[in-house]
């Protein structure tokens, strides 16, 4: 924490992004809508972790250089030390809405209600390291992380990352399935644009 009581930043956190450490809620989610994620309300007790969880993250943001690479000149999740298999790295963080947002890159899909209202995690403007963990396409044939729905032990429903079952080497890219439908959605984009 920073002398102000704000979560220190990251090294190469770009200046355009605030940091955040807890999740921020934007006016269009209902409130019975934030209760429900906040603490599970009517949905039973918080679920307790059945898997390992680190500490404290084990991730660093890197530059990518790798000619080769899809995201080179970009930044990319790495690992710090070895990541057993299925275990919790950290929760990606950003703000949780209930509006549209086709333009931002960096918006996960969190939950559905019962009455089809959908919230997200969006990290475009705010969010932790999380918002660099790139999709393995192009880089390796498959993910050695997933995004996975999780309640905290206070019972708050987050979008998680977690390795997959296979150990994470100290030095590897963080890389999961961003899904057939993100890639779609760009592609159908780039067609309007163009």
């Amino acid at each position: 924490m920073t002398s102000k009581g704000q979560p220190r930043r990251p090294a190469r956190w770009p200046e355009n992004v605030q940091y955040i450490a807890e999740p921020r809620y934007h006016a269009s989610v209902p409130a019975h809508v934030r209760d429900f994620i906040r603490t599970g309300a009517s949905a039973g007790p918080p679920r307790a972790h059945t898997h390992p969880q680190l500490a404290k993250p084990a991730v660093a943001i890197q530059p990518i250089s790798d000619p080769s690479h899809p995201a080179r000149g970009q930044y990319g999740l790495f690992a710090t030390r070895k990541i057993p298999p299925h275990t919790h790295i950290l929760d990606y963080v950003g703000e949780v809405h209930c509006d549209d947002r086709p333009d931002s890159d960096y918006d996960l899909s969190l939950y559905r209600t019962p009455d089809h209202l959908s919230v997200g995690v969006d990290a475009q403007f705010s969010g932790n390291e999380a918002r660099f963990i790139n999709d393995y396409r192009g880089i390796k044939a498959k993910p050695n992380a997933v995004f996975q729905e999780r309640r905290t032990d206070c019972g708050e429903l987050r979008m998680s990352v977690w390795s997959s079952s296979e150990t994470i080497k100290k030095g590897d890219e963080l890389l999961v399935s961003y899904g057939k439908s993100w890639w779609r959605a760009r592609q159908e984009s780039s067609t309007h644009d163009a």
